[in-house]
């Protein structure tokens, strides 16, 4: 296996261990709907790898919401549980590799931009909370992705070094954080991040389209770019 020097898997959540970007376009044309907003074309590549307050805190300032930071994290919470506990699925293969892995002792830890409830919500309905040892909210720490510190955060708290972790990220901010924490990256396939597929090529060590792939080590499941 490619990754069996590694003692612990650091996973992004959203576009990485499930399908969930799409969600998030229909919650943002909802939620500035109430407010007579339209959505902008640039909003998503504004906000990546923002935490879940980091974002609220932008879309306070960008559209001049009038709640609270605590109320629109709450509005979105509630508009995104039920998509994320009936209509999200995992990535195809994620449930074979964490039990390969885990049954091997590597340690795994979430480390995601999304709310500590909606990350807790989707990891119980899939029946994935016991794989990981940790999950770690940006809001946990000083800054969003890019910046390395969820991962250093997440690697702290399994007690390993950065060069003894593998990160598992969709989109370039968390690849950025990834490399930024001195950490190997493997950038996975993702609908929503298409766009940058050759940037996240150059950008990782690796790049994923079907964790699956990797259990069978089928030539196309990985693809060392060092």
């Amino acid at each position: 296996m490619i990754f069996q020097d590694k003692k612990a898997f650091l996973f992004d959540l959203d576009g990485t261990l499930v399908d969930s970007m799409w969600i998030w376009k229909k919650i943002d044309i909802e939620y500035l709907g109430r407010f007579g907003l339209e959505l902008p074309d640039n909003l998503q590549a504004s906000i990546e790898g923002m935490s879940f307050s980091e974002t609220a805190l932008y879309f306070k300032e960008r559209f001049s919401i009038p709640d609270s930071l605590e109320e629109m994290k709450a509005d979105w919470n509630r508009m995104a549980w039920e998509k994320y506990t009936r209509e999200v699925p995992l990535k195809p293969g994620v449930r074979d590799f964490l039990t390969y892995y885990r049954a091997r002792g590597v340690k795994m830890a979430v480390a995601t931009s999304n709310s500590q409830e909606l990350a807790e919500a989707v990891l119980a309905a899939h029946g994935l909370t016991d794989f990981f040892d940790t999950v770690v909210t940006g809001c946990e720490v000083a800054h969003g992705k890019p910046w390395p510190d969820i991962y250093l955060e997440a690697a702290a708290r399994l007690g390993v070094n950065a060069g003894e972790c593998l990160v598992f990220e969709d989109v370039v901010a968390g690849i950025q954080a990834g490399k930024s924490a001195g950490m190997k990256v493997a950038a996975v396939e993702d609908a929503y991040s298409l766009y940058q597929k050759l940037q996240k090529r150059e950008l990782a060590d690796y790049y994923i389209t079907d964790y699956n792939l990797l259990l069978t080590e089928e030539d196309g499941g990985a693809y060392n770019v060092e």
